[in-house]
């Protein structure tokens, strides 16, 4: 699933220590906790699937404190970043970070299950038939009840929504033709598929959208 890709985001930038720090991470994070204290279980389980720089879930951990996170990411270096955002932050219920390649079949057994599972900004990075899994093993890896939040920017009825979007969109489709914006249609579809219930759709800013999902009881 590590593509090698030009972002605005880039690699994410040093702190002079392992911490990384990515501008996306800052301006959205506090946004999406908002809405995750409103839909996650008060106790349990929450994972957080591609958690990159590791700025998302000191946020999410401390918003929701009745609930142990585990991060996983592919990319050592990032999840380095991970181990360091949660000592600086002196959490006591986020696990150490473990690899996880979410794109990969097969991995829900041993990551399930969870009673909330978080995916940020992930999607429009990998192909179809990778996100399709994704998407199936995360519905495949949620405890009875559990919550599935996807937050990221979405195609609707196949049109970016914005100039700035469309430009994004046609930036990765140039660097990998297999990538780029899903379709929120056809990603409600798949987990729905998959056996999970759409509990709502968010609007978020910039055009981004937080799709929640539960697992039947």
């Amino acid at each position: 699933m590590i593509r090698k890709l030009d972002l605005p985001d880039g690699g994410g930038e040093g702190l002079g220590d392992a911490r990384l720090s990515a501008p996306s991470a800052l301006r959205n994070r506090d946004l999406i906790a908002a809405e995750l204290v409103r839909l996650a279980p008060a106790r349990g389980r929450a994972l957080e699937i591609a958690s990159g720089t590791g700025e998302h879930v000191v946020v999410f951990a401390e918003a929701c404190p009745g609930l142990t996170w585990q991060p996983t990411e592919p990319d050592a270096l990032r999840r380095a970043s991970i181990a360091a955002w949660t000592a600086a932050a002196g959490l006591s219920n986020i696990l150490p970070p473990l690899p996880l390649d979410a794109a990969r079949p097969g991995w829900a057994a041993a990551h399930g299950p969870a009673d909330l599972v978080v995916l940020v900004n992930l999607l429009h990075l990998i192909s179809g038939p990778e996100a399709e899994t994704l998407l199936t093993e995360v519905a495949a890896s949620l405890a009875p009840s559990g919550i599935f939040a996807l937050y990221g920017p979405f195609l609707r009825d196949g049109e970016a929504t914005s100039d700035g979007d469309a430009a994004f969109h046609a930036s990765l489709r140039a660097q990998d033709s297999t990538i780029g914006y899903k379709d929120v249609i056809d990603t409600c579809a798949t987990l729905v598929r998959a056996g999970l219930r759409h509990v709502e759709t968010v609007a978020m800013p910039a055009n981004n959208l937080l799709l929640v999902f539960e697992r039947a009881a």
